[in-house]
Order: structure tokens, then sequence, then C-alpha cells
């Protein structure tokens, strides 16, 4: 084995880890990627021999590459429509069979509710937050990055964490109690019956819908049981396109017609109910996902 190849295969001993690293902060599988790539390019350029730890260090060039990538984005938000986050890459697999390629992600992700609230914070809030809560970075490792004091950079993933715990409330571990409650739902909806869709949505549930630049409107947003419920036309018009997947870990569903994908929805389920529900239509970003084959009207059985 010459350098170059051992230098690959201690590079792909962190790789995984470091893919999760940029995703969490930049809740884009393809800007993930780009940010390993990136550190790739820069520790095949580094001489590391004398660096002890090599997974740390690594960890510190893609979270400055995320970090430029997140700053360069508050740049660029011009559109008022900005000012409400939208919604980040679901991971998406299946229950019965996961894909090894998603499983790394997948089995250490976190759910898709508090991935959108996470794009709602700064970055040096998000990167702090990330780095440390998820990933166990020493604050006086993260604080050279920020160009702040480890202090201050404490300060602001305690501040990060406060909003995180206040809008992205921890699932059920469950996953058979989430899919129960996701069938619930829908099968109410199916039926038409108010009642019951409030009966398991929280009384606080938010329901977040992202349909993309082109709509007029590319985040909606409802609030509360009853708001919720009301849509329960829309959800039983989708109800026989719906199939059980995972998305970020936790029971969700895709909406299939026709061998085409139409929305991904994430559901957090918190003590039996639903908490949130993330929606996904925008047409340009669906048809960039990496989706499992779950069939369609034609094939595997909705859910509810």
């Amino acid at each position: 084995m010459d350098e170059s190849d051992f230098s690959a295969v201690r590079f792909e001993e962190h790789r995984s880890r470091l893919r999760a690293v940029a995703y969490r902060v930049l809740g884009s599988v393809s800007e993930a990627d780009d940010a390993v790539q990136e550190a790739w390019l820069r520790f095949d350029r580094t001489d590391v021999s004398e660096v002890e730890n090599l997974g740390g260090w690594l960890t510190t060039v893609v979270a400055r590459v995320c970090l430029n990538v997140l700053r360069a984005r508050e740049h660029r938000r011009e559109d008022p429509l900005d000012a409400v986050p939208h919604q980040p890459d679901p991971l998406i697999g299946r229950e019965d069979a996961p894909d090894p390629e998603q499983e790394a992600l997948l089995a250490d992700s976190v759910g898709l509710a508090m991935m959108v609230v996470l794009e709602s914070l700064a970055p040096a809030e998000r990167l702090a937050f990330v780095l440390h809560d998820m990933f166990a970075v020493p604050f006086d490792e993260i604080a050279p990055l920020l160009e702040r004091s480890a202090a201050a950079t404490r300060q602001l993933a305690s501040r990060a964490r406060r909003r995180v715990r206040g809008q992205a409330p921890a699932p059920d571990r469950d996953l058979a109690h989430q899919r129960k409650a996701v069938d619930a739902f829908f099968a109410a909806a199916r039926d038409g019956d108010f009642d019951a869709l409030v009966a398991v949505l929280h009384p606080d549930v938010v329901l977040r819908s992202d349909g993309g630049a082109a709509r007029a409107r590319r985040t909606t947003v409802l609030h509360g049981a009853r708001t919720v419920a009301s849509q329960a036309v829309t959800f039983s018009k989708l109800s026989p396109f719906v199939r059980p997947v995972l998305v970020n870990g936790t029971a969700g569903v895709v909406v299939v017609m026709k061998g085409r994908l139409l929305s991904v929805m994430a559901f957090t389920v918190v003590d039996g109910r639903i908490a949130a529900v993330d929606v996904l239509m925008d047409p340009e970003r669906l048809a960039g996902l990496d989706v499992p084959e779950v069939g369609d009207e034609r094939g595997a059985p909705p859910v509810g």
C-alpha cells in the first residue's frame, strides 16, 4: 500500500462521522457530501504526521467548511419568505429493510423537527450546539472556529439548547408506538373523523409544509390540534397513496402516485400523540432525494 492509499484508508475511517456532523450542521445531504469532500482535499495536501487526534482535526476542518456555508446562506437571505426556515433534506429509509448506505446516517440521525429548529439558529449557535451537544466536542476546541472565548461559545450552545428543547420535544423511542399514532392519524383522516384526528394530535401540534420557491408561499405553518385536523380533507385524499418509511429514523410516510413521489411527511410522536408534522412538497427537491423502493397504489399496502 503506497502513501496515498494509506491516507485514503485513514480518511475513510472517519467519513461516516464527518458526514453526520456536516449533515446536522447544514441540513443538506449534497452540501454535507461537498463539505466532506473539501475536508478530504485539505487532508490530502496537509502534513498530518504530527496530528495526535486525526478525528478531531478532521471534525474541525469539516466544521469550518460548514460554518462558511452557513454564513454564505445568511448573506443570500434577502427574500422575506426565508424568515421561515425551510425543510432540511429528509433521510428516508425502509422500516423492513434499511439501505446499508443510509444506515450510518439513519442510525445516528435526529428527528426532522429538530433539524427544522436548527435551521432557525444563527450560524454560530448552530455550530456550537451541534458540535458540543451532539458530538461532544469541547468548547475550547469550538471557540477558535467562532473566534470567541470558550465561555461565550458555551453561552451560544446553551441558548441554542433552550430553543431546541422548547420547539423540538424528544420523540417517543418506541418506533411501534410512533407508527401506531401515524396510522391512527391517517385512518381518522380517511374516515373523516374529526374528533379522532384531534385526539391523536397534541394540543400544541405544529404542521410545517414546504412547497418550494415556485409556490406562492414557500412554507406554511399551522398551529393547534383543531387547526391541523381541519386539513382532514387533504389528508384523506392522500391516504390511498401513503406508504410507511423511516424519516430521520422516526415513523414517517411518503406519498407516491403512479410512481411519482409527491411528498415526504415526518411525524414527531410524543407520549403517543403527534406533536409535529413536517411536510416536504417541493418538486425540485423531491426529485433529488434518495428514496427506497416502497411501491405505489399498485404495490405496498397504505398506512392506516
